[in-house]
């Protein structure tokens, strides 16, 4: 159903909580210009992300925004409407190379001066989209792979990305910082962001946003600095599953350069079809999943949750447990720190040694002769650095296993064993699961928690279900979806 075209006196409103096909109404009916758009986002971004509460989730922005944007007016005046995204302004995750003068220095000072030459292929179809790229986000320095004390939300190139809810991203709660916070703050309608384990939905929801981790390959990873290439998949956050739906839309699909994006069939994407809660059959993985010890506290608000998605006519099978919870749990995997190695090593060859940076003992190298630059330490990437690379059979043997727990005896055995559309979890309980098995995710806020922290829940369901959870998603964000904007000052 087409937006409707809001008031001039809600024009301000509409940009802060409004959703993509509502901002482009504003800007069909002219009334508003891209350009005035785009000022409008980086005016927000100097006074809350520069000034006020100081965000700082925000790292560089790009000098052609206005330009981009006056372009897109001239188009879009001349009937040349590319789509729901033309004229939209994002953000990028700095792990996401783009070709415009920007730095992506994936939050690492030693790659601070690192300047690409060319797009990824996810920006590259953005812009073919006609959004407008604002700049880059800071983020947890290599994706949180540097010291296992490291608050998430540090990097040594970025600093700190304070949460706008007045909250601190403490440690364990993704890399995608300053891609949450941007959306939650309205420094953007959209912005991307990467996960391998939790990096998009537990900030989403620690931040009172929408984020979508698709399947892994679903969406290229050319141009993006790697952690774990089997798990790695960027991804949006976003207002409104909607909205993830639409940024989806653009920039899934076949690419040569990730051979893992051919394994899909990608002539389904954008074709979803709508869904209702009574058509649902929704499972609770309860088994070391939802009734963990440390989320007895989250039980009122995932309850509440799940009655209304009872109300309204959704079965919820519950318990519908995974067959390898406990497994899952318990296992420590040496595949993370084996394939950093192997990626950052190919990445950091392939782009000519970056800042004279050529492999990760050199980064490590460097780290040491500048401690302050790494304050936490580095022992994750001094435990990488050990290890004999993805030949070797321990690897290989913790890859088949991780992928044996999470799908076959995991999400794959307890969806199909109990006939249900996809599993539901307070916060991001499921993330290690999910992250193993290369499954998609849509994180969705639905309010506050007991202690009036923002809370959300997450939906996930079998690897390639990308289309089929989304419409699902956006039949349980219409019945329980709660997003709360922070209150800037």
């Amino acid at each position: 159903m087409a937006a409707e075209t809001p008031e001039p006196r809600d024009i301000e409103d509409v940009l802060l909580r409004g959703d993509l096909l509502q901002i482009g109404a504003l800007i069909d009916a002219r009334r508003i210009s891209v350009r005035e758009l785009v000022s409008w986002h980086l005016q927000r971004i100097d006074a809350f992300d520069r000034g006020g509460p100081g965000l700082n989730a925000v790292r560089e922005l790009a000098d052609a925004a206005l330009q981009d944007a006056a372009r897109a007016d001239d188009e879009i005046a001349g009937g040349g409407r590319r789509g729901p995204l033309h004229g939209i302004a994002f953000l990028v995750k700095d792990n996401v190379l783009t070709g415009d003068a920007m730095a992506c220095a994936a939050g690492a000072r030693a790659l601070a001066g690192f300047v690409p030459r060319s797009d990824a292929s996810l920006v590259a179809r953005l812009r073919a989209a006609g959004a407008i790229l604002l700049g880059k986000t800071n983020m947890t320095e290599f994706a949180d792979y540097v010291s296992d004390v490291m608050p998430s939300g540090f990097s040594g190139a970025g600093g700190v990305v304070k949460n706008p809810h007045g909250l601190e991203y403490g440690r364990g709660q993704g890399s995608s910082v300053g891609s949450a916070a941007a959306v939650a703050a309205g420094f953007a309608a959209f912005a991307i962001g990467s996960e391998t384990q939790n990096s998009i939905q537990t900030p989403a929801c620690h931040s009172s946003v929408v984020g979508f981790k698709p399947s892994v390959g679903m969406v290229s990873r050319a141009g993006v600095v790697p952690l774990v290439p089997s798990q790695d998949s960027p991804g949006p956050l976003t207002r409104t599953v909607g909205d993830a739906a639409l940024v989806f839309d653009a920039i899934a699909g076949a690419d040569c350069l990730d051979t893992a994006t051919l394994h899909w069939p990608h002539r389904r994407i954008g074709n979803r079809s709508p869904v209702a809660l009574p058509a649902l059959r929704i499972g609770v993985p309860r088994r070391a999943m939802a009734d963990r010890d440390e989320l007895r506290s989250l039980a009122p608000a995932f309850d509440a949750v799940l009655d209304a998605l009872r109300r309204d006519g959704a079965s919820i099978v519950d318990p519908c447990d995974l067959p390898s919870a406990e497994q899952l749990l318990q296992v420590r995997s040496s595949v993370f720190r084996t394939e950093f190695k192997a990626a950052l090593n190919a990445f950091l060859r392939a782009h000519d040694s970056p800042c004279g940076i050529d492999s990760l003992r050199t980064l490590i190298a460097w780290n040491d002769a500048r401690p302050e630059a790494i304050p936490y330490g580095q022992s994750l990437l001094l435990a990488a650095n050990e290890t004999a690379g993805i030949d070797e059979p321990g690897y290989r043997r913790d890859r088949a296993w991780d992928l044996a727990l999470a799908r076959g005896a995991g999400i794959d055995a307890a969806v199909r064993g109990a006939g249900v559309d996809a599993l539901i979890a307070p916060m991001t309980v499921a993330a290690k699961c999910a992250g193993k098995a290369g499954a998609p995710v849509v994180a969705i806020p639905a309010g506050v928690d007991p202690a009036g922290s923002p809370f959300g829940i997450t939906l996930f369901a079998c690897a390639g279900e990308d289309q089929r959870l989304l419409a699902i998603a956006a039949a349980v964000e219409r019945s329980i979806g709660q997003r709360r904007l922070p209150a800037l000052r």
